[in-house]
């Protein structure tokens, strides 16, 4: 391939996806699948060392873990044995501070496991930092329930959304544990899942499960300080029936937020308008139940879990509107990295 890019693609193997997959993406964002590592169990969740040499997956099981590969040609191969996270159901990761940090949604923890020059893992973790509180869902909110973990544009904090307890963290590293800076309160029952920033580094968006709504919030990098400021709904009207929002990403241009509701089974199309966002449009998701949401230039991929495809649409630079172009067949597909 003339631009060398590649996808990567997690997958539940308890569902009957195949693990990991790695995709060539060509210059109209189209994937075809090259290879499959099936060496740990529901790799569900994965990021991209920066240097994109390695690729690091979470193993979403009751005895999580998470694992390093080396990415080389078309098939990563692994680097080193899978790290014990000490949590329960890790579904998210991301690079901080010299460690991968982990989201726990079983347990309501974020832990860091320490990343070697060569970017393979420590035999160990560092530290877990325990989440506490609830919700008024008891159906959803009987304790923490970490979603998501990730740094803040200025490299300086990350930010670990909590299902469970309605709140975002906003953490920092001391001797290699994750510890808590300031946590910040979102609607009660609101069940936040998700956040990304905008490009300015000035706002950030959460995009809520338990309620088909986004809040905008101010971003102070200086202080770490996360403040709500209004609530956007993501569907135009009352649901029919289930409506879980997942995945949230915001154009490179910071003129518009998309987002993937599961159940409704669309993509929403948000138009950004200083502190506020208003919503422009839904789109089909080009299958059922888009667990995960990612942008990539022009392109939106979805991971469609229960149809078992990634499918790619191109956006109008204009209007935001997302436009079907193709899809690739990959069982309980979860999410999509783009190198």
């Amino acid at each position: 391939m003339a631009d060398g890019r590649r996808a990567f693609i997690g997958s539940y193997t308890a569902a009957g996806g195949p693990g990991i997959v790695t995709a060539e993406v060509d210059a109209a964002g189209a994937l075809t699948v090259l290879s499959t590592v099936n060496d740990v169990p529901d790799p569900s969740y994965l990021a991209l060392a920066p240097d994109g040499r390695t690729l690091y997956a979470v193993s979403e099981t009751a005895v999580g873990t998470v694992a390093a590969y080396r990415v080389h040609g078309d098939e990563p191969e692994p680097a080193g044995p899978p790290v014990r996270v000490d949590a329960n159901g890790p579904t998210h990761l991301t690079l901080f501070a010299g460690h991968v940090l982990t989201a726990n949604y079983g347990s309501g923890s974020v832990t860091a496991v320490p990343v070697r020059p060569d970017g393979s893992l420590a035999a160990s973790a560092s530290g877990v930092l325990r989440h506490t509180g609830r919700g008024p869902c008891t159906a959803r909110q009987q304790g923490p329930h970490a979603h998501q973990v990730q740094p803040d544009p200025s490299g300086r904090w990350a930010v670990s959304v909590d299902l469970g307890t309605d709140s975002v963290r906003v953490c920092t590293l001391a001797d290699g544990v994750p510890v808590a800076h300031r946590e910040t309160a979102l609607r009660p029952g609101s069940g936040p899942r998700h956040l990304a920033f905008h490009p300015d580094g000035r706002h950030a968006y959460v995009v809520h499960e338990l309620s088909p709504s986004v809040t905008v919030c101010r971003w102070d990098a200086a202080g770490g300080v996360l403040t709500p400021l209004t609530e956007t709904p993501v569907l135009p009207g009352a649901p029919a029936g289930d409506a879980y929002p997942s995945g949230i990403a915001v154009s490179p241009d910071g003129r518009f937020v998309w987002t993937a509701t599961r159940g409704e089974d669309v993509l929403s199309v948000l138009a950004a308008q200083d502190d506020d966002l208003r919503l422009v449009t839904t789109v089909p998701c080009g299958g059922r139940w888009p667990r995960a949401l990612t942008a990539s230039g022009t392109f939106l991929y979805v991971a469609n879990e229960r149809s078992g495809e990634v499918t790619w649409f191109a956006t109008d630079p204009l209007t935001g509107v997302p436009q079907r172009a193709g899809s690739v067949g990959v069982p309980a597909a979860s999410c999509v990295v783009i190198a």
